[in-house]
């Protein structure tokens, strides 16, 4: 059987997003964009996602417990949770000389929310 040639009948072309997807899409906007860049810069080290991972896999986490999980210096977590707590993704609590961490779920859903928009 041949493979289907597009015709003018046909909704929308091959190269289109789908209307229902389209609809779902985030507005276009400078604000958006730069928002979406700097959550993507947050996230765009394997640490910084595997931090998240684990900060999601429990309800707070104290920095040195992640030191523990990773095969990385304390100061370098405490960069990467700097970085991940500068973009929204994360919120520290001051517990005497400890931080307890968490995802801010806030800012993950708006991450979400704006991948899901491209």
């Amino acid at each position: 059987m041949p493979p289907h040639r597009k015709t003018a009948a046909d909704p929308e072309p091959d190269c289109c997003v789908p209307a229902a997807v389209a609809a779902r899409a985030v507005p276009d906007s400078a604000a958006a964009d730069t928002q979406l860049a700097a959550l993507a810069w947050a996230v765009a080290h394997p640490a910084r996602v595997r931090i998240l991972r684990i900060l999601l896999a429990r309800t707070a986490c104290v920095c040195g417990e992640l030191v523990d999980q990773m095969p990385l210096a304390q100061s370098t977590v405490s960069q990467h949770l700097k970085i991940l707590k500068e973009a929204g993704l994360v919120q520290g609590e001051i517990d005497g000389p400890k931080v307890c961490y968490c995802v801010n779920a806030d800012g993950l859903a708006r991450l979400k929310e704006l991948v899901g928009g491209l």
